[in-house]
């Protein structure tokens, strides 16, 4: 269930994101805030939450818009990096053996 408003949350602030042409710091700022609230509200530690937020907003205020994405898809690609970085940075393969 918190999984499941984790990311109903997390898709309503980046569909305004992607909504908009250009995005400015204030945009970027009412996002992350969202972020942060929807990620306590899943019971993600503070100090996690607090430093994820942090890096999203650090690379995205000083990063280049790559000329294939819009500001607010490149916003979701920072965002899913910092994701995948917290989580452990690298995909795993789930093994699971012929017999039970």
């Amino acid at each position: 269930m918190a999984f499941e408003s984790l990311s109903q949350r997390l898709q309503e602030t980046f569909k305004r994101l992607r909504g908009k042409g250009k995005i400015n710091e204030s945009d970027l700022k009412a996002a992350m805030r969202e972020v942060k609230l929807a990620l306590l509200e899943a019971d993600v530690n503070f100090k996690v939450v607090k430093d994820f937020v942090n890096s999203v907003s650090e690379k995205a205020l000083g990063q280049k818009v790559l000329e294939s994405l819009t500001p607010g898809q490149q916003v979701i690609k920072i965002v899913n990096e910092e994701l995948i970085n917290l989580m452990g940075g690298e995909a795993s393969k789930v093994q699971f053996s012929s017999k039970p």
